[in-house]
C-alpha cells in the first residue's frame, strides 16, 4: 500500500476498557483475514504473523480474501498458506468490479514461480462475498475477528449481500450476528488520506457507516514509526521462505525502506490477535470518510476507536520482527 509519508499525531486519548479487547483466555481467536496483498509488501508481514500465532495456539484462520482482484492473486496467498502447513485454507476473491492493483517489485511473480500453491488461478478461489457468508453462518455468534488490510471492497459488498443458502440473514444482520470485532489498518487520524480508504471511497463509506459491530482502526501513523523485514533478511538460518524472498526483493527498491519496510499491515494483525492494551489505548469516536477518500474523525461518534501508541514503539517493532521469522512448525499437513 503506496502511502503519504506525512504522519499526523493525536492528543485527547481515550481509554475504554473491554469494550474492544480480546478476552484473556486460551481459546483461539477465529479470524478472517482481508487484504490486497499487494500492492506493498506489509501484507506479507500480517499474514505471516497470523500463522505464527496460529502455530501459538492464539487464532484460527478461517479464511484468507483478497480484496484485489490482480491476476493469481489467489496463488499468492496459497502460497502463504501451503508454505505454513494450513493449504486448506479457503481464499477468496472478488469476482465483481474491484481494483486490480498489485506489486511493482514482482515478488508476488517469484512467489509463484518457486513455492507450490494449490490454486493456479483467480478461478479456482471463492467468490469473496459467498466465502464470508458461507464462513460466518458456520461460527458461533459473535465469535469472529475480522482484519482487514486492504480495499474495503468486501466488506461493503458484503454488507449489501441478500440471504441465501447459507444463511437468511442479509448481509449487515449475519456480520452484527457473528462478528465480534472489525480491525482495519486504514485512516490517517486525526485526518487526511490514507491509501486503504481513498482507493474504494465508496466501499469506505459504506463500511464506516454501517458497520454493525466494534471497531478498531490502526492508522498510517501506527505503523509508520515500525520498521520490519532486516533482521529476517540477514538471518542466514532461514532459507527458501516465502516471507524472506518478499523482503529480499523489495527493501532495496525503494530508498526509504533502508531500515526495513513501515509496518502497517502488521500492527492490525497482532492487535487482531492479541488485542491492544499491551501496546496502545484508543481514542474513541467514528470515521468519516469524504467522497475524494480523505477521512475526518467524529469524537462525538460511537463505536469505533484508533490506537494511539500507549508503549514504545521498538517494543512492537522487535515483536513483529520476531514474528514474521517465524518457521512452519511440524512436516504434516493441517486440517484447519
Amino acid at each position: 500500500m503506496m502511502r503519504s509519508l506525512i504522519i499526523l499525531f493525536c492528543f485527547g486519548i481515550t481509554a475504554i476498557n473491554g469494550a474492544y479487547a480480546q478476552k484473556n483466555t486460551s481459546k483461539p481467536v477465529n479470524i478472517i483475514f482481508d487484504s490486497d496483498m499487494g500492492p506493498d509488501y506489509d501484507d506479507a508481514g500480517a499474514i505471516t504473523i497470523l500463522h505464527a500465532l496460529a502455530d501459538k495456539g492464539d487464532c484460527k484462520i478461517l479464511a484468507t480474501i483478497a480484496s484485489t482482484k490482480y491476476e493469481r492473486v489467489a496463488g499468492v496467498f496459497s502460497v502463504f498458506n501451503t508454505y505454513f502447513n494450513r493449504p486448506g485454507i479457503p481464499v477468496g476473491v472478488p469476482k465483481g468490479d474491484a481494483l486490480e492493483l498489485r506489486d511493482w517489485q514482482h515478488w508476488t511473480d517469484t512467489l509463484l514461480a518457486k513455492y507450490p500453491h494449490k490454486l493456479k488461478s483467480n478461478t479456482d478461489a471463492w467468490d469473496a462475498v459467498e466465502l464470508y457468508r458461507k464462513v460466518l453462518a458456520a461460527q458461533p455468534d459473535k465469535s469472529v475477528t475480522v482484519v482487514t488490510v486492504g480495499f474495503l471492497t468486501n466488506l461493503s459488498n458484503l454488507l449489501n449481500s441478500n440471504p441465501d443458502s447459507y444463511s437468511n440473514l442479509d448481509g449487515k444482520a449475519l456480520v452484527g450476528k457473528k462478528v465480534k470485532l472489525l480491525v482495519c489498518m486504514a485512516g490517517k487520524f486525526p485526518s487526511g488520506f490514507e491509501f486503504n480508504a481513498m482507493k474504494d471511497a465508496k466501499a469506505s463509506q459504506n463500511v464506516y457507516q454501517n458497520w454493525p459491530t466494534k471497531v478498531i482502526l490502526s492508522g498510517f501513523e501506527i505503523g509508520a514509526k515500525i520498521h520490519a523485514g532486516i533482521p529476517l533478511i540477514n538471518n542466514s538460518a532461514i532459507q527458501n521462505d516465502p516471507v524472506k524472498d518478499v523482503f529480499r526483493i523489495s527493501i532495496p527498491k525503494a530508498k526509504e525502506d533502508s531500515a526495513g519496510r513501515m509496518s502497517w499491515d502488521e500492527t492490525a494483525a497482532l492487535v487482531a490477535v492479541r488485542g491492544y492494551s499491551q501496546y496502545y489505548t484508543l481514542h474513541s469516536g467514528r470515521m468519516k470518510v469524504a467522497d475524494d477518500g480523505s477521512d475526518v474523525w467524529d469524537d462525538n461518534g460511537k463505536g469505533q476507536a484508533y490506537l494511539v501508541e500507549k508503549v514504545d514503539y521498538k517494543e512492537v517493532q522487535k515483536l513483529i520482527n520476531d514474528l514474521i521469522q517465524h518457521q512452519p512448525v511440524g512436516s504434516k499437513k493441517r486440517k484447519d
